[in-house]
Order: C-alpha cells, then structure tokens, then sequence
C-alpha cells in the first residue's frame, strides 16, 4: 500500500539523513531532500528516487531559508506530515582544552542544532498540525545523555535538544508527536576519520561494532510509526552506554 504522506528531512543528501529518506521513499511516500551546500548530491537524489522526491537548498540557521523550505514543500506536494530535524553540524575538541571551546564555537553549532531546530519546526508547525497526525523525529546524539561525544559544545547542544523534544511533545499534543532518536558512532562521511573512536566503539560495546545509517534509520521509521510514543529519546549505541 502507497503511504500518502508528506516528509521533510533535513540534512539528507549523504549518512543518516540520506537512509531516512531511501527507507521513506520505500514506503511510497512523498519526501523532500534537504542540504545546506550539497546541492549535486541532492539533485542527483531525485534523479535517482524519482518525482515522489524534491530537494530544496537551505541552512535551518537562516530564518529565510527555513521559510523557503516549508513554502516549497507544501508548493510541490500540498501538505506536510512528517519533519525529521537531522540537519546538525559539530567539531571536535578534546574536552579537557575548555580555551579551544570558544564562545564563537558555541553560537555556531547552537545556531544549526537547538536554534535552527527550533525555528524550522516552529514553521512546519501548522501544517504538521494540519495533517491530524503530523509527527517530528529530531536526530540529537547519545552525547546528549553521556559525559562524551565530539566536543563539550557539541553535547551541550544536543542536551538542549533532548529537552527541547520533551518540552515541544508536551505543547503540541496530541495533534502532533515529538520524538528523537541519539545515535552513538555512526559509519558516515562525517565521522569516516574517527578511526580512534571507531575502535574504541568496537572494543567496548556489546554489539563489537559502530553503527550505520540504515540503523538510525530503522529507529525513525519505528517512531514515525509509533502512535502512541511522544517525549521520548531513543538511544541507537549498540549498548555501549551499558559499559
């Protein structure tokens, strides 16, 4: 049967964001592609999954931006249903060099990961209260829940965002679900030279293995799914927080 429904994924040309899509698409439904600087990967997306796709330009940091992508999505298929928040930024600072963790470096993953968030789905809003069951799965990082991740300005920020879901699942309900899912070490472009952390990933965690996208990817599906689950933080870590 062909799912009807209408998505937005953030962040989707390549990794997790780039799985979501593919496994929505698998389902029939209609998504749109997004990505601040990937525009070829984009397009070549859409030629590949065909016009139930769309890809549209845009940084979640920028308020025009965000404005664009919730018109052209609703211009090219008329509704939206579905937001997946997987648009992130980070970089990687040892904790223990605070000098290294610059104001500056906090405004800018904070402007992309709880602001820019923030904003996109504050648009979306009316049209994912519009559908009768719109649902928002934001993509934070087990960094979240943990003393870890790539940088203290980095799981600060997605803190914020595991509260920020908790805090928006009890303010739209219940025509609109709020979930996240907090990934630990995904095999993407992004992290494909943190071979240090992949092996420590590998010697720790019950599973003896770091994740891939299509793992997170399951996880979302499951929640877009998941009716009656609002407010809730999924972990996908291969149980590494077990030790």
């Amino acid at each position: 049967m062909t799912d009807e429904r209408v998505a937005l994924v953030t962040g989707s040309t390549s990794g997790i964001g780039a799985a979501v899509v593919r496994r929505l698409v698998e389902r029939g439904m209609r998504v749109v592609i997004n990505s601040v600087s990937s525009v070829d990967a984009g397009k070549a997306m859409v030629d590949e999954l065909g016009e139930q796709t769309h890809y549209v330009q845009g940084d979640i940091a920028d308020a025009d931006d965000v404005a664009r992508l919730v018109a052209e999505t609703i211009g090219r298929f008329g509704r939206l249903d579905v937001l997946v928040n997987n648009a992130g930024t980070t970089v990687r600072i040892p904790h223990h060099d605070l000098e290294a963790a610059t104001a500056e470096v906090f405004r800018r993953l904070y402007d992309v990961n709880v602001v820019g968030t923030w904003q996109l789905t504050v648009a979306a809003m009316p049209h994912l209260r519009a559908s009768g069951a719109g649902c928002v799965v934001n993509v934070s990082s087990v960094a979240g829940l943990r003393p870890t991740g790539s940088s203290i300005p980095y799981a600060t920020s997605k803190a914020a965002l595991n509260h920020l879901t908790r805090l928006l699942a009890n303010a739209v309900g219940p025509q609109v679900r709020v979930n996240a899912v907090a990934p630990g070490l995904i095999d993407t472009p992004w992290t494909a030279s943190w071979d240090d952390v992949r092996a420590g990933v590998q010697a720790m965690a019950p599973l003896k293995r770091s994740g891939q996208p299509d793992d997170v990817a399951s996880v979302v599906l499951g929640l877009i799914d998941s009716t009656y689950v609002t407010g809730e933080v999924w972990s996908v870590e291969g149980g590494i927080s077990l030790r």
